[in-house]
């Protein structure tokens, strides 16, 4: 049935005119591989870069035409730049480098005024302004270097102490592959859409909330290439009616591969807070992710040691299960803020495995508490990388 709706999504795509008076953008390869599930198609176009805002109106008539299919709900049809014509990959050739000029036989070189100064390479350009979402005055990214560290969990009760600080927070769940969110918030159901393309965010406890989970059932294998998660992690991002927020929490993949990259590029992220347990290994994978965020020039705003420790609920006695301390002192090590310790709580377990995270189930809990100081620590990082930057992130509105 679905190789059938992908033939007849091809054969639509064919009969729609390209914007650039070239053939249709089946034969040219320019299509990825479709995905659908429960009466959603999901695809990308690869354009080139500068043909990027000519095809957005035939995105949006691309995105009607494959809704109008019999047997299709509802489509999310998403520009890349990652391949260039019919299948070519977009990996620039190197080009050999220029021979010097030879000197007039009959001249002599004279030094020039300066000269020393042109020989130095030029300085680096700014990188370009990054656009924002229309409405959401902070992004932050909580990441990991590797699954099973409590990200997700951290994330939503991070959501729900920052909303406790009084701000307006939006959580979007990046993560494709094992989206978390629907279970941790107890949200199901499809987003509604405003003018038939914008989602409207499900809400839980105050917090508005976008996922991959609501627009698939919850079995769906998700077995996606890297340009059709740029593609969902961008429409997730820009086509959801998220405003107002003063901050949109991001609870991203586990790694540091497309969603990362496509995060930190597409969007002017505040800043990131990475999640580790105690132990070496996870230690290990963290640096690696709070490196990738650096080379891409986002702030660390801390470092989380979740699973910190256990406290045996007959005895009282504590014990450091995964070891203790190695992230506060791998966050000194970095010269990153160590934002908490969360302790390996079956609370903590059993309220997020029933939807009611434990900053909303019991605000003045201990552990509550944990995460209220948490997020106290990542606002106080944010005033200070601000602070560095000597003003706020500029946010340019589209």
């Amino acid at each position: 049935m679905n190789q059938d709706l992908k033939s007849r999504i091809l054969d639509v795509l064919g009969e729609i005119p390209a914007p650039d008076g070239g053939a249709d953008v089946v034969s040219r390869g320019m299509v990825s591989e479709i995905f659908v599930a429960d009466g959603k198609a999901f695809f990308s176009l690869s354009v080139p870069a500068s043909a990027a805002e000519r095809f957005e109106s035939f995105r949006r008539v691309a995105e009607e035409r494959v809704a109008a299919i019999e047997g299709i709900a509802s489509a999310m049809v998403a520009l890349t730049a990652e391949r260039q014509g019919p299948g070519l990959s977009a990996r620039p050739q190197p080009r050999p480098p220029a021979a010097p000029a030879a000197p007039h036989p009959h001249r002599h070189p004279r030094p020039r005024p300066g000269a020393a100064a042109a020989a130095a390479p030029p300085p680096p350009r700014p990188p370009a302004q990054k656009p924002g979402i229309p409405g959401v005055e902070r992004i932050i990214a909580v990441a990991s270097g590797k699954g099973g560290v409590g990200k997700s969990t951290t994330a939503v009760n991070l959501a729900l102490a920052l909303q406790a600080e009084g701000l307006k927070v939006g959580l979007l769940d990046a993560d494709i592959y094992g989206p978390s969110v629907p279970r941790l918030l107890k949200l199901s159901g499809r987003p509604e859409t405003a003018n038939g393309r914008t989602m409207i965010p499900l809400e839980a406890y105050g917090l508005k909330a976008m996922s991959m989970g609501f627009l698939v059932e919850e079995e769906t294998p998700m077995i996606w290439r890297g340009p059709m998660v740029m593609s969902a992690l961008t429409q997730m991002l820009r086509e959801v009616a998220w405003e107002p927020l003063d901050v949109l929490v991001v609870d991203m993949p586990p790694g540091t591969g497309d969603a990362q990259l496509t995060m930190a590029q597409a969007v002017p992220l505040a800043g990131a807070v990475i999640v580790s347990t105690p132990q070496d290994l996870a230690l290990i994978d963290a640096r690696r992710g709070l490196a990738m965020f650096r080379r891409v020039d986002v702030p660390v705003l801390g470092i989380v040691e979740n699973m910190s420790y256990f406290v045996a609920p007959d005895t009282g006695v504590r014990y450091d299960i995964f070891g203790h301390g190695g992230a506060r002192a791998e966050a000194e090590r970095l010269g990153v803020p160590f934002l908490g310790e969360v302790p390996l709580e079956m609370a903590i377990r059993e309220s997020s495995d029933s939807g009611q995270p434990v900053v909303a189930a019991a605000p003045d809990g201990p552990h509550a508490r944990a995460y209220r100081l948490i997020g106290r620590g990542v606002l106080e990082a944010l005033e200070a990388a601000n602070a560095n930057e000597g003003k706020a992130p500029d946010i340019v509105f589209e």
